[in-house]
C-alpha cells in the first residue's frame, strides 16, 4: 500500500512547491527589474551631470543627492513643495470626481438610447481632440483664475477615457445573458444593474486610471498658466524654473510625478476591491 501511495504523495508535493517557486520568481522579478532600471537611470544621471556637462553648466542638472536633499531634508523647501503639491491633489482629485460622475452617467445614457450616443459622442470627441494649451488661458479669463476653472480643466482632460472605456464595458456583455434576461422578461434597470454595470467594472477602472493621471496633468497645466489665486505645484515649478533652482525644480518634478503614481496605483487597487466585491470574486 505504502508503495503505489509513495509516487502519488511525492507527485502532489512537487505539483504544490512548483507554483510556489514560480510566484516567488515572479515577485522576485517584478522587484529586480525595476531596480535594475532605476539604478541604469541613475547611472545616467551621473555621466551625464559630471561627464557631458562642464562645471559651469553642471547647475543644469544636479546630481540625485542633491535634488534629495532639497526635496526631502531641507525644511522650507520641502514645506513649500508639499504644500503646493495638496493644493495640486485637491484640484485634481475633485476634478476626477465630478468627471467620473459625468463621465460615468453620460455611458449609461449613451448605452440606453442610440440616439443619445450619436448626439453626445461626437462632441465628446471634439472636446478630447482640444488643444489644452490654448483652452486653459481661455477658461481662466472667462471664469476667473479661481479653484473652479483649475476643476473645470481638471474635467475636461479627465473625461474623455471615463466615457469610452465605460461604453465599452457596458456595451460588450455576455448576449447570452441578455437573451436570458429577455426570457424573464428582466426591466431595463435590472438588465443595467445585474448584467451591464458588473460587466463594465473593469473596464470603467481603466478609463478612470487613464483619466487620475490626466486630472494631474490638467491640474499642474492650469496652475502652471494662471498666474493668480489658487496656487499649486504648477506655479512653484515656474518660480523654480524663473529662479534657475533647479535641485528644487528637479525636485518638485518628481513629487508631481510621485502623485501621479499614487493616484494610478490606489484607483488601481480601488478597482480590485470594487470589482470583486460586486461580482463577489473578492480576494
Amino acid at each position: 500500500m505504502s508503495v503505489t501511495t509513495e509516487p502519488a504523495r511525492v507527485a502532489a508535493q512537487a505539483t504544490t512547491v512548483a507554483p510556489q517557486r514560480s510566484t516567488t520568481a515572479l515577485r522576485l522579478r517584478r522587484i529586480v527589474l525595476p531596480s535594475l532600471v532605476l539604478f541604469a537611470g541613475l547611472g545616467l544621471w551621473l555621466a551625464v551631470t559630471y561627464l557631458l556637462l562642464d562645471e559651469r553648466r553642471r547647475f543644469l542638472l544636479p546630481p540625485p543627492w542633491a535634488v534629495a536633499h532639497t526635496g526631502l531634508i531641507d525644511q522650507e523647501s520641502r514645506s513649500a513643495i508639499f504644500s503646493a503639491l495638496a493644493q495640486t491633489a485637491t484640484v485634481a482629485l475633485t476634478g476626477l470626481t465630478v468627471a467620473i460622475l459625468l463621465g460615468v452617467t453620460i455611458a449609461i445614457l449613451m448605452s440606453q438610447a442610440r440616439w443619445v450616443e450619436e448626439s453626445i459622442y461626437p462632441y465628446a470627441v471634439i472636446v478630447q481632440t482640444l488643444p489644452i494649451v490654448a483652452i486653459v488661458p481661455l477658461v481662466g479669463l472667462w471664469l476667473g483664475f479661481n479653484f473652479q476653472s483649475r476643476v473645470i480643466v481638471c474635467v475636461v482632460m479627465s473625461l474623455f477615457p471615463i466615457i469610452t472605456n465605460t461604453l465599452f464595458g457596458l456595451k460588450s456583455a455576455d448576449p447570452g445573458l441578455h437573451d436570458l434576461a429577455t426570457l424573464h422578461r428582466a426591466s431595463r434597470w435590472t438588465r443595467l444593474r445585474t448584467i451591464a454595470f458588473p460587466n463594465a467594472l473593469p473596464a470603467m477602472f481603466t478609463g478612470i486610471r487613464i483619466a487620475g493621471g490626466l486630472s494631474v496633468i490638467g491640474a499642474i497645466v492650469s496652475d502652471f498658466f494662471f498666474r493668480q489665486g489658487y496656487p499649486g505645484i504648477g506655479r512653484l515649478l515656474d518660480i523654480y524654473r524663473a529662479n534657475l533652482n533647479y535641485e528644487g525644480l528637479l525636485a518638485a518634478i518628481f513629487a508631481s510625478s510621485s502623485l501621479g503614481i499614487v493616484v494610478f496605483w490606489f484607483i488601481g487597487w480601488l478597482g480590485q476591491r470594487v470589482t470583486g466585491a460586486w461580482t463577489g470574486t473578492s480576494r
